[in-house]
Order: C-alpha cells, then sequence, then structure tokens
C-alpha cells in the first residue's frame, strides 16, 4: 500500500504539471494559430477581441459570484482600487490585446510567441524604472537578468528585421533564397505592434504586482480588470472597425476562435496554470515559454502555409537563451533572499496574463 501512495504521490506532483503545462502551451498557440486563420479568412482583429472579451467574461462572472459569496471576510472595495482596476483593464486587456492581435494580424503567432518571451526581460526594465527592483554590479543575479535583457532584445530585434534564406516551407513561395536584411512592411508593423504591446503587457505586471500587495483577492481583481478591459474594447471598437457588416459573425474559423480562445483562456488555462503554480512553482511553468515558438512554428508552416527562414530560426534560440538567463537571474536571487516574494509576483503575473 505504502509503495501505491508514493507512485501516486510522484505521479501528480512531478507526472502531471508537466503533462498540464504542456497541454496548455499546446493549446496557447493553437489559439493563435486559429485567430491567425481566421484574421486570414477576413475577420477583423478588433472584432475577435470585443467578441473573446465578452464571452470570456460570462463565463468568468459565476466563478466571481462563488468566490465572493464564500469569502465573508472580504476586503471593502473603495473608488481608489476601483480606479486601479480600471488602469489595469486599459493596459493589461485593452491596449495589452489590440496591440498583440494587430501584430499577429499583420506577422505571425510564430513572431508573436518569440516576442512574448521578452516578457521578463520588460517586466524587468520596468521594475527597475519604476524602483521596485535595484541593479548590482557586483551581483551575479543582476547580471544576468541585466544580461539576459540584452540578449533577448537583440535576439526579437534579429527576428524582426532580419530574414535570411528559406528553411522550409509547405505551400510554394516566390522569395529568393538570398540572404536580405529587410521584411516586407507588413511584417516589420507587427514585430513593432508585438514590441509595445509587450512592454504594455510588462507595466501591467509591475502595477499588477503593486495591486495584489494591496488588495489580496484575486478572483476580485481578475473579474473588475476584465470586466473594464472588456468595457473599454467595446468603446474603441466602432473607431477601429467602422463596418458593421465586420460584426456579423459567421459560422466558420471566426467562431470557432471566439469560442475556443474564450473557453481555454478563461477556464482551463487559469486553473490548469494556478494549479501548476501551487505545485511546482513560477519557475518551473515559465520554463514552458520558449516551447511555445517551437510549436508555433510547426504549426504556423502544418496549418498556414508559412515559411520557416534561417533569421527566425536564430532570433528565436538568442530569444530563448535571453529568456532563461533573466529566469536563473531570477531564481538565484530568489534563493539568495528567502522570504521575499517581490521577485516572484511579477513573473507569476507574466504567465497569467490572458485572463479574460
Amino acid at each position: 500500500m505504502t509503495d501505491k501512495r508514493s507512485e501516486a504521490w510522484s505521479w501528480t506532483n512531478e507526472v502531471m504539471p508537466f503533462v498540464a503545462m504542456l497541454m496548455v502551451t499546446c493549446l496557447d498557440m493553437s489559439v493563435l494559430t486559429i485567430v491567425k486563420a481566421a484574421m486570414n479568412d477576413g475577420m477583423s482583429s478588433i472584432v475577435y477581441i470585443v467578441y473573446h472579451d465578452v464571452l470570456g467574461l460570462l463565463i468568468l462572472l459565476p466563478f466571481f459570484v462563488v468566490g465572493v459569496c464564500r469569502n465573508v471576510n472580504r476586503h471593502p472595495l473603495s473608488f481608489r482600487l476601483l480606479f486601479r482596476f480600471f488602469i489595469l483593464g486599459l493596459v493589461g486587456l485593452c491596449l495589452f490585446q489590440i496591440l498583440t492581435y494587430q501584430g499577429i494580424y499583420y506577422s505571425s503567432p510564430t513572431m508573436a510567441s518569440a516576442i512574448g518571451n521578452l516578457s521578463p526581460a520588460n517586466t524587468f526594465l520596468i521594475a527597475v524604472a519604476f524602483r521596485m527592483e535595484k541593479i548590482n554590479i557586483i551581483s551575479s543575479s543582476s547580471i544576468a537578468k541585466l544580461s539576459g535583457t540584452i540578449i533577448a532584445i537583440s535576439g526579437a530585434m534579429l527576428f524582426t528585421f532580419y530574414q535570411g534564406p528559406e528553411i522550409f516551407h509547405m505551400a510554394p513561395s516566390d522569395s529568393s533564397s538570398q540572404l536580405h536584411l529587410s521584411w516586407s512592411s507588413d511584417w516589420i508593423y507587427g514585430g513593432m505592434f508585438l514590441v509595445i504591446g509587450g512592454v504594455a503587457g510588462a507595466i501591467w505586471n509591475v502595477l499588477q504586482s503593486a495591486t495584489t500587495r494591496e488588495y489580496p483577492d484575486q478572483h476580485v481583481i481578475v473579474f473588475f480588470y476584465c470586466l473594464f478591459g472588456t468595457i473599454q474594447c467595446i468603446a474603441v471598437s466602432p473607431f477601429l472597425e467602422p463596418n458593421l457588416d465586420a460584426w456579423v459573425l459567421q459560422p466558420g474559423t471566426g467562431m470557432i476562435a471566439v469560442v475556443f480562445g474564450a473557453i481555454f483562456s478563461v477556464v482551463f488555462r487559469n486553473i490548469a496554470i494556478t494549479w501548476c503554480l501551487k505545485k511546482k512553482g513560477p519557475v518551473f511553468v515559465s520554463m514552458f515559454s520558449p516551447l511555445s515558438i517551437v510549436i508555433a512554428v510547426i504549426m504556423g508552416v502544418t496549418f498556414l502555409g508559412d515559411s520557416l527562414y534561417l533569421g527566425s530560426a536564430i532570433g528565436a534560440m538568442i530569444v530563448a537563451a535571453g529568456f532563461y538567463t533573466v529566469m536563473w537571474g531570477q531564481a538565484k536571487e530568489k534563493n539568495n533572499l528567502p522570504g521575499s516574494s517581490d521577485q516572484t509576483v511579477p513573473l507569476m503575473s507574466s504567465v497569467n496574463e490572458s485572463n479574460c
């Protein structure tokens, strides 16, 4: 009986978190691939964002009501906190989603996954700017985080501005195999949107970190910032997509993207990541982030007919190297400062950016 219990415990704590994070990473890229396919079929990015957010908010509402009813000792809400939630929704949901999905529209899920790995580096820079982190030039952890940030940014620039020869493609391509230093203008625009969106996400990480220390009820924070962010997206949507015909959601790829994205992002993704954070910690969860690049490349080449270029491959590897360097620095700093949670909060936030 003891051996069986030991095996069951080992399976739950060692194997299942790995399986769960692998599923989350694959489904993350599946959502982006389906959304990109819907955009290729003519669906506007803001149309997807609004429908996705509204459906996600409706799914999130029962969880919020149950959580509030069960928490009899909940903290009171002030106007200052509501305004903070409003800013979180504006930065972390409205701006982040609009910039990210517009970037995907111009580029690809592969670039989105690569640029997404800049999140810890961006968060580190923003935290330094807000004086929530300090750089100690004689500390190996600070040197690792700073050098990892530089490496990751360099890889992202290479990914965006250098194409190189084509390595592999599924569909016929007219591009030559000679080296050249520029993509099409759409690809560069996409990279710029994604980078700016990543900065917005990093600012959201820092603001959310400060908010969770001030107001510990996570489900209340998530619901209200999703509520405000959804309202803000709806408010700006007529300016971004004035064509009323574009808002008619036809059965097909667009509807599948909206439903699948909302259900996965709100229900499965949050539950799985929260469980993995509890079982294995934030460093384990973040380790799977560079894997999304590989999955995005496979799905893009297989289902979207994308081509894989040398510049993308090299840039993605450099970004992943920078990502792991920053993670190593954060892990080392956490080990050197037991009892300090400040370093882990932005990291935990970065893996939960798509709450709604």
